[in-house]
């Protein structure tokens, strides 16, 4: 027995919020919905009172310009209302701009709204959009709240009903579309894979190659589905819906360094996207990419500038992210971005109430800054004050101090709450795949090793100036396993080895550390000088170094292209 589903609103009852800056678009809008009978509209200049109005009462239609005002856009709006429950699945939301830039588009799409109008907007077109759109709304209300209470087999009876009524074609495609997801929902693959196949028989909508390669994905049919996902990365259509696809198995798969790789191409897309770009910021310190690190994290606060997720905290994750790639240079560049870190704190730190609300936070930070600058005994005295419980506390900052302790050979306190840290992100989708997996290489790294990367290099060169080769193999191997991209300290391994080989015999571990160095280099793009060390070290030291994987070859799911 189907559940008794609550009517919609009535058209004289429904209450609509126009939001743009100018007042023409205001004019024009509110006298074409007076003319089909919708009187109530309310219109809203900016986001503040955008917001404002929302508090008082609920509305049924919301049109909102991507270009709000200066210091708030559509994107971060319609985020806010979202989170704030003033915009929900039974709200009609229809998007307004003047520009049509594929980034721009890219980045309402993802939004999903039920319209996106161009500007300049002309009477008659809004009457016949929003009479459509009411039809839509009228008819579908059953299937679309299914949807929201996720009932997706009664959803899928509501959307096939809905196919045979003929007023509602232009439609249609929207309906088969949800048909297609309910199945993903359900995890009815081989059903999901053959619907998606008929309608490729008629249609040729992105969604449903998307939907027919992720049926395909789910079910490991990697072979036609490779040949599938290359057809789509070259269409501009489907190409940022196939890289968010991709990243997201390869991350299922624990295949981590590819879903980097699709992340960051489907970031660059869509850029405004503040949670792809933590996940990007999670995906970049899992592979040891100190530099994608942090422009992940600047791009989270230059995009979350004025938006819900703009915080102080969010500035102190950029410093964190700077020191941590300070951490693995050498004292020229080190100390540039040091000094950089110290201006971003100084300027938060003068911001009203941050002192008093991120204090703790920020003296770890400060600890931190003066260990890189061999100020070890005042950066100690901060963090014995320090408490090692998590409680309370952001992932971000327990990360943060536990960093802190490491570099301060504080071994027992680090390993304390990077044993907490584990807990803290339970119930987490994305992060029980990629943040515990960079919780549990932290926690190898931190616990093995007792140095930064930048402190190995230096001890590796005094003890190679003092031929003591075998120290230098073990801190270069140590700032190898912290930095495993670092082309400058293989090469020193590779160059002290070769050393240690000329008087006797490497033994098994050498091998295998030295070989997965010389592999490093041999997929990674070098100078020409780098080139021609590696290529002199691999001949002397015997190594057989597979070549360069053909990615061609491959294709992009590293499965042999048929």
């Amino acid at each position: 027995m189907l559940e008794k589903i609550p009517a919609p609103t009535s058209k004289e009852d429904l209450r609509v919020l126009v939001i743009d800056n100018q007042g023409l678009v205001h004019d024009v809008v509110a006298s074409a919905l007076h003319a089909i009978g919708i009187k109530h509209v309310v219109s809203a200049f900016n986001a503040f009172h955008a917001i404002r109005l929302c508090e008082e009462k609920r509305f049924d239609f919301v049109l909102l310009a991507f270009n709000v005002s200066h210091d708030k856009d559509g994107f971060h709006l319609f985020e806010e209302l979202k989170h704030l429950n003033h915009i929900n699945d039974t709200t009609t939301v229809i998007f307004l701009s003047a520009e049509t830039s594929p980034e721009l588009v890219n980045c309402i799409v993802e939004l999903q709204p039920d319209d996106f109008w161009v500007k300049p907007l002309t009477p008659s077109s809004i009457e016949s959009r929003l009479n459509y759109l009411l039809q839509i709304r009228y008819k579908l209300h059953k299937m679309l709240h299914c949807m929201k209470v996720g009932d997706y087999s009664t959803a899928m009876y509501y959307a096939e009903r809905q196919l045979k009524d003929m007023s509602l074609s232009d439609y249609h495609p929207r309906i088969r579309r949800l048909i297609g997801e309910c199945l993903l929902q359900l995890r009815d693959y081989e059903t999901s894979e053959n619907y998606y196949r008929e309608l490729l028989q008629t249609m040729d909508h992105a969604w449903v190659h998307i939907g027919l390669a992720r049926s395909l994905l789910r079910q490991d049919e990697l072979e036609e589905a490779q040949l599938l996902v290359e057809d789509l990365l070259l269409r501009p259509d489907t190409r940022f819906l196939t890289y968010d696809l991709l990243a997201q198995y390869f991350i299922e798969k624990e295949q981590f360094e590819l879903a980097y790789e699709q992340m960051k191409q489907a970031s660059k897309l869509a850029p405004r996207n503040i949670e792809r770009n933590k996940r990007l910021w999670d995906l970049a310190r899992l592979n040891h990419d100190k530099v994608g690190q942090l422009s992940a994290v600047q791009n989270m606060a230059k995009f979350a500038k004025n938006s819900i997720h703009d915080s102080p905290e969010l500035s102190l994750n950029v410093i964190r992210s700077t020191i941590d790639l300070a951490t693995s240079l050498g004292a020229g560049e080190g100390d540039r971005y040091i000094q950089r870190a110290q201006n971003d704190l100084e300027e938060i730190s003068q911001q009203k109430g941050v002192q008093t609300q991120l204090g703790d936070q920020i003296d770890v930070i400060k600890a931190r800054m003066l260990c890189l600058r061999n100020q070890k005994k005042s950066a100690e005295e901060i963090m014995n004050a320090s408490s090692v419980h998590t409680t309370g506390q952001s992932m971000e900052d327990n990360l943060d101090k536990m960093k802190a302790f490491h570099e301060l050979g504080m071994r027992e306190q680090c390993i304390s709450i990077l044993e907490k840290l584990k807990t803290q992100i339970e119930g987490d989708t994305f992060s029980s795949q990629v943040v515990d997996e960079y919780l549990k290489q932290e926690s190898i790294e931190r616990t093995e090793i007792q140095f930064t990367t930048k402190e190995l290099k230096n001890m590796a060169t005094v003890h190679y100036k003092e031929n003591r080769l075998q120290p230098a193999y073990n801190n270069l191997r140590q700032a190898l396993t912290i930095s495993p991209k670092d082309k400058q300290i293989a090469l020193s391994l590779m160059k002290v080895l070769l050393q240690l080989h000329s008087t006797q015999p490497l033994n098994d571990e050498q091998l295998e550390v030295v070989t997965l160095a010389a592999r490093m280099l041999t997929n990674e793009k070098l100078s020409s000088s780098q080139a021609e060390k590696r290529d002199q070290y691999i001949d002397k030291l015997g190594l057989e170094v597979e070549a360069p994987q053909d990615k061609e070859a491959l294709g992009v799911l590293g499965h042999p292209t048929p």
